[in-house]
């Protein structure tokens, strides 16, 4: 166990016993598949298994009191400078937004009055959630923060057929599975460089890493990266795939992705070798994804070129690409930060205490040294007239 790994809280006895209860599942099916099973497959039972994974489970996950904080947690600054964007989009498609993955509800309970301020107030604001314990917080907290758009909000089980009008995926990407490679030094017969993709066994009654040859569409899009062994990375065909099914589901509008990574010639610099697989647990950062199965979010850096890639390969146009910091200086967070500051309050004392509030938060969102440069934010759609707001200044498309 590495110094991070002792310095993590200790996990409660009733989470203790879920993870148990997770692990024997993941066991079982790594039995039942000949003793192997591949890191996307793990990540995915880590993560969603129903009723004990870590988004499926009962622990709280975002905010002060959970394990990481995401944006929306940090100010409704955020939310009401999306809008702005959103708006935008809901004008030149339909009146409908569908936010996947909303964790809290946190965003959906800012959006909503801030479209209504603007005059776009979606007929439908669709939720796709497949966690009952976070659908249930997402209704507690729109009803304790937008109540009078209650008869807007619907959740689905699965995306619609066709659809037109905004989507939301804010820290989506980075949470879906994801397969972990190693290029080895040695050479395979055909001269390309021996690839290896890391997998989950069995030992002596623990999880345990294990590797085996990569193959099929893995080897084949880890044989198209130009990288040098030995070297370790990540490819999530799973986002890949995800952003081609939206596009072939999407008739009018845009996809609006808001999460960490970078195009592919950073994500996959010989620098960079060590691969972007984390795990947040309470707060802190670790990098053992087999402690306490279930207990901790695991994530990777997102390859924004793949995504581009996706979507223009399903017949989207890619109409932004962007840092965060920019995205939402360009949406206008900075008046709206003024805005709030005069309506603060009637007392000089309350007044500055939402400013120092706005500003802290604003900080964190903007600073290249906290989200402003990690994070970025993509755009691609059809029917959709360029440029969009929020890509008009600092736009890096060229990069990916």
């Amino acid at each position: 166990m590495n110094l991070q790994q002792t310095e993590l809280p200790a996990p409660s006895a009733d989470a203790r016993a879920a993870s148990a209860a997770l692990t024997d599942i993941i066991a079982a099916e790594i039995a039942l598949r000949g003793g192997w099973i591949s890191f996307a497959r793990y990540m995915e039972l880590a993560l969603y298994a129903p009723g004990l994974g870590y988004y499926a489970g009962g622990s709280r996950k975002f905010g002060v009191e959970g394990d990481f904080l995401t944006a929306p947690e940090l100010t409704p600054l955020f939310g009401q400078a999306l809008a702005r964007q959103v708006a935008q989009i809901l004008a030149a498609s339909s009146p409908l937004v569908i936010e996947a993955g909303a964790g809290s509800g946190r965003l959906a309970a800012d959006l909503l009055p801030a479209l209504a301020a603007l005059g776009c107030l979606p007929e439908r604001y669709q939720i796709l959630e497949l966690s009952g314990e976070l659908r249930a917080r997402q209704q507690a907290t729109l009803a304790a923060h937008a109540p009078q758009y209650a008869d807007r909000v619907e959740w689905l089980d699965q995306l619609p057929e066709r659809f037109s009008g905004c989507l939301i995926g804010n820290e989506l990407l980075d949470a879906m599975p994801t397969h972990a490679l190693r290029w080895s030094d040695e050479v395979g017969k055909a001269g390309e460089p021996v690839v290896l993709e890391g997998g989950v066994g069995v030992a002596d009654g623990r999880l345990v890493a294990a590797e085996r040859p990569a193959a099929g569409a893995l080897l084949a899009a880890a044989q198209a990266l130009q990288v040098s062994p030995p070297y370790r990375g990540e490819i999530s065909l799973a986002a890949r795939s995800w952003v081609s099914e939206l596009a072939r589901r999407l008739d009018r509008g845009a996809l609006l992705l808001i999460d960490y990574g970078l195009p592919r010639h950073e994500l996959y610099h010989p620098q960079r070798d060590g691969g972007s697989l984390r795990c947040h647990y309470r707060h802190r950062v670790h990098e053992d994804p087999f402690w306490f199965p279930g207990l901790s979010d695991i994530t990777s850096h997102v390859d924004f070129t793949a995504v581009a890639e996706a979507g223009y390969d399903a017949g989207l146009e890619v109409l932004g690409y962007i840092s965060q910091a920019n995205f939402l200086l360009n949406c206008g967070i900075g008046e709206l930060m003024l805005g709030q500051r005069v309506g603060a309050g009637d007392t000089a004392s309350a007044e500055d205490a939402a400013d120092l509030r706005a500003r802290g938060a604003v900080n964190v969102l903007l600073s290249p040294n906290e989200m402003g440069e990690l994070f970025k934010v993509i755009a691609l759609g059809r029917g959709v007239p360029a440029p969009l707001l929020g890509f008009a200044r600092g736009d890096r498309v060229h990069a990916l």
